[in-house]
Parts: C-alpha cells; structure tokens; sequence
C-alpha cells in the first residue's frame, strides 16, 4: 500500500513564508521565493509585471493526457497587529490542535493554501496530470494581480482554489466587491493656543474581523463610536482634531482607533471626558458579542496642527451617511448576507483625509449602485473618490463534473459531503471567468477562524484533511483525458 506524504512539509514551506514580509502591494520579495522555488526544482515558470508567478509542473509519467489543472493562491496577507510589517517576521505555535500567531494575523489566508501547491510541487510522488501553480498579488487589497493577468498566462481550464477558510464548505460562488478610496481635501492648521486641553482618545480591543464573513456577527466597527463621540462634541462645543487613525486594513472590520482632539478648558473638557463612561457603557449594551472594546480618554501633549474645521464637518457627515454593516440579507438564501458596506480605514494625511469603503454584493447592479451612492455623499461634501478595484461576483454549476467530483471526494475520504455554498467575500474567481473563457473553479481549504485579524488561527486537523482531499482529486482528475 502506498504511504501517502503528510503535510509536515506544508508546515515546513508555511513556517518559511511567515519569515517573508508580504503585504499587500509589497509582493516582491516573496514572488522572488516562488522564483526560485521553481528554479531549484528546474520547474519551467513565468513572473509578469504584477509580480503574479505561474510555475508549470508536467504530468506524473503515463497521465500526460490529462487535463491540465490549475492550483489558484494569493502571496500577500492582512498585516495585523505588526509595528513594521515590511520587514516583521511572523512568531506561530500551536495550541490545543491550532496555530497562532503571537499578537499578529498569522497569514493563514493564504499562506496554508501556498504551502499545499509548492509542496505538491516539491514532491513527485504525488500523482497528477499537468499542473500549473498560480499565484497572485494584491488579492487582499484590489486584486489588481488578478485583474490584469494576461489571457496566455494560465492554460488549464480546471482550477483548484485553496483559497478557502470554510473547511466542510466547496465554495461555488462568491460576492462582488468594490473597494473605494475617498479623499476629503484638508490642510492642516497651526494648533489655536488659549486655555485649550488636548486629549487622546482611544478604541482598542474589538475582535475586527474580515470585513465580508464577519460582516454579520455583530463585532463593532471602531468606525462607529469614533464618529459617535466626535459627533456628540461637535454638537456641544468648539473643538478640533489633530489627528484621525481607524481601523488596520481596508479589507477588516476596524478593531481600534486613534484621536487626538483639543478642548476649550473647563465644561467642554468635563463634558469630554464623560463620554469615556458614557461611551463604554454604551459599547457594552450595544455589542455584547464584542465585549473586549472599549473607549480610553487622557490628556496629552499639544500637538502642532489640526485639520481644517470644514473637513472634519464634511468627515462627519458622510460618515454619517455611509452605510456600516449589512445593508441587506438575501431573500433567496437562508441567513446569507446579499449587500453590505464596510468603512475599513480612516487616516489623516498632509493634504486630507482618506477613507476607505469596502461594498460587497451577491448583485452586481446592487453593488454598483450603493458604491456610486457613497461616492455621490463623498463628493457633495467636496471629496474625490478612486475605484481600487471592481470584482465582479461569481457563481459556478453545482451540478458540474468538476464540482461533483470534488463532493465525491471528500465523501470517499472523509465520509461526508461538504456543502456547496456561495460566500459573502471576494474571491479572485470573478476575474479569473472574465479572463478565461470555459474555466471551472472550485474553492476548498482548511478552518480558519477570524483571518484579518490577530487572533487568526487555523485548525491543524482540518489541513490534514484538505490535503488527503487535494492528492485524491488531483489523482482522479489524473485519469480525465483532455
């Protein structure tokens, strides 16, 4: 009986990876690795001008008629909870059968899914028809790598996507999504003088989360008391802000925030730091599922600028006109949600104030709409706005070959038959169907919980289990002429 390769090299390659810096927009270095990956393996591959890598494996002796099958993956990651993450490695261990990270996103999405390819790539024992390996850039920021491959980059037609963090899931189909990146003119102002007092007020705690899958689960946004708070001082006194930091990334719920405010002394001052006790009480009623976040006011040193009153006016009131979370549930799919809108970042910068939205929807039209509706409140309040990146939603057969082949084979090694499920996230399928005409893509992968964030974890059991499922369906689809 064949001895089947475990995946002590998948953690091998993962566990190399997370010493490569790779957040999204700085690929670099980790398309270098891939490189030379392929060539130690003197593995015929292509690298474009996106910094996208393809490394092409031939078929197993006697199945070189098959098929030739794809294996889909992202190098870049959410970089949560690192000081400097173009040159911070990531600390993993294990704990009561998962993996961490010790304070940072472990880069599970999608370093587990890589780690699986090249390890299929390294070992020719497995048994496949021709393979490519493709691996993209900037997935978790734009998808700008996969929205401009070129139409001879990928030659098969059937792809595994390991690019999944719902284990006992095949994902046929997934949101479109459009990330927007608003602008509110502001130059920055000599800080008043006077008997003023200047305060830092802090969010910190909250379990933030991918912005599309936990869109749902009640977590606050720091978005949402950071408006609140500034909203309710606006309406009482004359205030300025100095300096304005929300959320990680755009793709995730904000998890913390950052303002720096002054304050004419005296009752304005008190009625400030009375929102502390007022804030938290209201955070704890109002988000019971998220019951780390909470709200800090303390004096600070002044700082020398603020932003111009009339940005923040205009910051506020498209904040608050913005839609944050779910804007609708589907009709047709129990529990699952259709529409929704997330503010990922807010920052100031020298000559504004940028903020990022995220609008996802399982329609495209829906999508389309509520984006170009946020970019209308942005630019009645004087703002210009930027498409990052327009994905558009996907959907595959259920009733495909491809994907009943893939539910057959998780039930002939498992013993149970995932669910077919379309997901409230982006998945770079949509551009994949647009680019290549014909293809099929079925999405599977390990258990991972709460990517996006720094309690990101993945379950060690569950990436036993996809990579038996990977080694028997690229062995079956080995036996499937062209």
């Amino acid at each position: 009986m064949k001895i089947q390769p475990t995946t002590e090299r998948v953690f091998s390659i993962f566990r190399e990876l997370n010493q490569i810096p790779r957040p999204s927009h700085h690929e670099q270095q980790v398309a270098d690795y891939l490189c030379q990956f392929a060539e130690r393996l003197h593995l015929e591959y292509e690298r474009d001008q996106q910094n996208c890598v393809v490394i092409r494996k031939p078929a197993t002796p006697g199945h070189e008629g098959a098929e030739p099958i794809v294996l889909l993956n992202h190098m870049d990651m959410v970089c949560v909870g690192m000081q400097n993450p173009l040159s911070d490695p990531i600390d993993s261990y294990t704990e009561n059968g998962w993996m961490k990270a010790h304070g940072t996103s472990l880069g599970a999405d999608n370093g587990i899914g890589l780690s699986m390819a090249l390890a299929v790539l390294e070992d020719d024992t497995i048994v496949h028809g021709p393979l490519e390996v493709i691996t993209t850039t900037n997935e978790e920021d734009g998808m700008s790598g996969a929205a401009n491959l070129s139409a001879d980059f990928l030659h098969g037609r059937k792809v595994i996507n390991l690019d999944s963090e719902d284990y006992d899931t095949i994902t046929t189909g997934a949101a479109g999504a459009t990330l927007q990146l608003h602008r509110i003119p502001s130059q920055q102002q000599e800080a008043p003088g006077g008997k003023r007092r200047w305060y830092r007020i802090r969010f910190e705690g909250g379990l933030g989360g991918h912005s599309g899958v936990d869109i749902n689960k009640g977590r606050c946004s720091a978005v949402i008391p950071v408006w609140a708070i500034l909203a309710a001082v606006y309406n009482e006194y004359d205030f300025n802000v100095s300096s304005i930091h929300v959320g990680e990334a755009n793709a995730s719920i904000a998890s913390s925030a950052e303002v720096i405010v002054c304050i004419p002394s005296g009752e304005a001052s008190e009625f400030l730091k009375q929102q502390e006790e007022m804030m938290n009480q209201w955070l704890s009623e109002e988000y019971p599922q998220d019951p780390n976040m909470h709200c800090t006011i303390e004096k600070c040193e002044r700082q020398p600028t603020v932003i111009a009153p009339k940005a923040l006016e205009a910051l506020l009131t498209c904040l608050e006109q913005t839609p944050q979370g779910v804007v609708k549930m589907s009709d047709t799919i129990q529990g699952t949600v259709e529409t929704s809108n997330n503010v990922g970042r807010i920052s100031t910068e020298t000559d504004h104030i940028l903020v990022s939205t995220h609008t996802r929807s399982f329609v495209d039209a829906d999508m389309e709409a509520l984006a170009q509706d946020i970019a209308n409140t942005f630019h009645s309040c004087g703002a210009t706005s930027e498409v990052v990146m327009s994905a558009p939603a996907w959907q595959e057969d259920q009733q495909s070959d491809f994907l009943r082949l893939t539910s057959d084979t998780f039930n002939d090694v498992l013993g149970w038959r995932p669910r077919m499920v379309a997901m409230h996230f982006v998945l770079e399928a949509g551009f994949f169907v647009q680019h290549y005409p014909g293809i099929q893509i079925a999405s599977i992968g390990p258990r991972i919980v709460e990517p996006h964030s720094s309690s990101e974890r993945v379950q060690l059991s569950t990436v036993d289990d996809i990579w038996r499922i990977l080694l028997a369906l690229l062995c079956r689809l080995s036996d499937i002429s062209k």
